[in-house]
């Protein structure tokens, strides 16, 4: 068994440019004052908003009328013809930039970039809790690669169920301890859950990028982690792509724990037993 890092880093190296590139284009439509990051705030013709307007790491570009105070930290104001802001607007590190041409982008980087740190921050634990669990976390790949209808039925059945079973605890008030155990249990299981699927989609990459070598558990799982990141933070497509890995990690970590003969109807034959009665002369 031979491992080359060259095709994982190059894959890992493009998948976080990915994530950086995606973050950065962000443009919201408001209809009501507040504050905003990391975004480019846009206020379109004929739109009337209230209150304050706050961005930061971005730009306010007003076409309609903000009945307020807009302020812009690390970005401008652009006011098209014929729109209204009926305070004051102000704008810092704005004009710094023309002195540092890099200042005004800091704010939006730290911004653009605060939610691919969570991100590794969370992949962090998902990988600790495989070094700790390492059988648990196969046990739940192997789930996945046999049952992955399964496996995600027993996810969006659990979700449901967990609301119901935490009002029961609730009201019963001697199920009150037991209310934080549901919740850890199920953060557990969708950590599980998701260690096995960036385990399997990592396996699966490297297996397209350089198919005659077999890549370290650790290796096809930090690979399939930085996937699932870069597709977790798609605009529309990461909502339902955590939905997934939701459902159905946490429906294989629960089946993990599960002995697979009660669910997928093989029994092992149990052995004849021995024939009665008086022994047979020799």
């Amino acid at each position: 068994m031979t491992y080359r890092w060259g095709p994982f880093l190059a894959f890992v190296l493009a998948a976080v440019a990915l994530c950086s590139a995606t973050a950065s284009a962000k443009t919201l439509m408001i209809d009501h004052g507040g504050s905003y990051f990391g975004e480019d705030v846009v206020v379109s013709p004929e739109q009337v908003v209230q209150g304050d307007v706050t961005v930061f790491g971005g730009n306010a570009i007003v076409e309609g009328e903000v009945d307020g105070d807009v302020t812009v930290f690390g970005g401008t104001i652009e006011a098209a013809p014929g729109s209204v802001i009926t305070g004051h607007q102000q704008v810092y590190a704005g004009a710094l930039s023309s002195i540092v041409p890099w200042a005004a982008g800091v704010s939006s980087i730290a911004a653009d970039s605060a939610k691919i740190t969570t991100l590794i921050a969370y992949s962090f634990v998902v990988v600790l809790i495989f070094l700790i669990f390492p059988v648990r976390v196969r046990t739940a790949l192997d789930r996945i690669e046999k049952h992955p209808g399964l496996s995600a039925a027993t996810g969006v059945v659990a979700l449901i169920a967990s609301l119901p079973i935490a009002v029961l605890l609730f009201i019963s008030f001697i199920g009150w301890p037991l209310i934080p155990l549901e919740f850890v249990a199920i953060i557990a299981g969708v950590l599980i859950g998701q260690s096995a699927l960036g385990l399997l989609v990592g396996r699966r990459l490297f297996e397209l990028v350089s198919p005659h070598t077999t890549p370290s558990p650790l290796g096809a799982l930090i690979l399939g982690l930085v996937v699932l990141c870069a597709a977790e933070i798609l605009p529309v497509v990461g909502f339902f792509v955590v939905a997934l890995v939701w459902t159905i990690g946490l429906g294989s970590a629960i089946l993990a724990f599960i002995r697979e003969t009660t669910f997928s109807g093989t029994h092992v034959a149990s052995p004849a037993p021995p024939p009665s009665g008086p022994p047979m002369p020799a």
